[in-house]
């Protein structure tokens, strides 16, 4: 196999959609370093795993010899991009743009080979452009045009409005690649809009137009709905080592193989060796072990790994109560206060309907060893105790 189709493999891992691959062919068949782009709006500091999906592939760019540009859009976060928003974005503060920009850039270089990366701001060309330049980019799209978007079009349709600035953000991120001459820009699917804008800009520009590499949407750990802090479904990069080991040991079996596929950095043939030992027979539960640890080591180190592991074996393999165990005082008016409500107002649970669901499911425990079974359980005034939901979740909780 040439070195070119080696590359390709390990580059469509995990990817979602190439347009077009045999492009993409084509600039690996040529043995030069290609520019590779992926814009950031920094308008949130804090990165989960599902944002690494993408730097996990520009990292792999990297390691084949390839440039990396790191463009920081502290121009369009000054926009606020619309995709996938059913309602217009409320833009930053330059200010917050850069601070928040500083964040990311800790943040990724533990994937990223910072002496190998470029770091762009996309200021650097926009404020440049003047008023004129813009409105002459504005004139390169039709208003039919820009409502072919899958985001506004609904909007339209639910007559929801759409500030004139909204449509000059695809505009403004195709034309990052004019400026850097891309050769490659990557994103997520929810970005295919904006994606292909920069390859008709460029066509105009009398430029090669850029190969666009779109990376899925990590499913949380609910296996259901994209991973997301506002759904709580998520793992964050600078979540504590024991609770990124939790966390991962939670997904269930099948999701533990997507994640394999879009986080881990070990090669395809091993991932194939791990799923052959599986249906061998291997515990699916030591195979997510070894990517628990790997990620914590990626983020942390490999003594916080280790250490996690054997948090987890003796919390939850001999059922011993974690060491640090958050205490909370919950006020109670009467005599006594229904278990599912003590639940909900300590958080363990959204709501009581779920505190209810737990509890027939045998989830709910009582100083780390009696199962509450009673869903109507009164729970005393004055009682102190530790409560465990599922498998991470703990509180110590006095009613006072």
């Amino acid at each position: 196999m040439a070195d070119w189709e080696l590359a390709l493999a390990e580059l469509k891992r995990g990817c979602e959609e190439i347009l077009l691959e045999e492009e993409l062919i084509a600039k690996l068949k040529e043995g030069k370093p290609l520019k590779i782009k992926a814009g950031f709006d920094p308008t949130a500091p804090d990165l989960h795993l599902g944002h690494t999906v993408l730097i996990n592939k520009l990292r792999t760019f990297q390691q084949l010899g390839h440039e990396i540009i790191f463009l920081i859009g502290d121009f369009t976060g000054s926009i606020g991009d619309p995709s996938g928003k059913n309602v217009t974005r409320k833009p930053l503060s330059h200010a917050e743009v850069l601070a928040n920009a500083e964040t990311y850039k800790e943040q990724v270089f533990k994937i990223l080979d910072a002496d190998k990366t470029r770091v762009a701001f996309n200021s650097e060309w926009m404020d440049k452009l003047g008023a004129a330049g813009m409105i002459k980019l504005a004139s390169r799209q039709t208003v039919a045009r820009m409502l072919e978007r899958d985001d506004f079009k609904k909007r339209y349709a639910n007559n929801q409005s759409i500030a004139i600035h909204e449509f000059l953000y695809p505009l403004v991120q195709g034309w990052d690649s004019v400026a850097l001459q891309a050769d490659v820009e990557m994103g997520g699917t929810d970005q295919r809009f904006n994606l292909l804008m920069g390859r008709e800009l460029q066509k105009d520009e009398g430029q090669r137009p850029q190969t666009v590499m779109m990376v899925p949407l990590l499913e949380g750990l609910d296996g259901v709905q994209k991973m997301s802090k506002s759904l709580g479904n998520y793992v964050g990069i600078t979540d504590a080592p024991n609770d990124m080991f939790g966390k991962i040991m939670s997904i269930s079996d099948s999701l533990m193989w997507r994640y394999y596929d879009l986080l881990s950095f070990k090669p395809i043939e091993q991932i194939a060796g791990l799923k052959q030992q599986v249906a061998d027979g291997a515990n699916p539960r030591d195979i997510k072990i070894l990517l628990a640890k790997e990620i914590i080591a990626r983020f942390h180190t490999e003594a916080d790994a280790e250490a996690a592991h054997q948090d987890f074996i003796q919390r939850f393999t001999k059922n011993a109560l974690p060491d640090e165990i958050p205490e909370q005082s919950i006020s109670c008016e009467a005599a006594s206060m229904a278990i599912a409500n003590v639940l909900k107002e300590a958080g363990l649970v959204a709501s009581t309907s779920e505190a209810i669901r737990m509890i027939k499911q045998g989830a709910v425990k009582l100083n780390g060893e009696d199962k509450i079974t009673d869903p109507k359980l009164e729970i005393a005034k004055g009682s102190s105790d530790i409560y465990q939901v599922g498998k991470r979740k703990f509180a110590k909780i006095s009613l006072v």
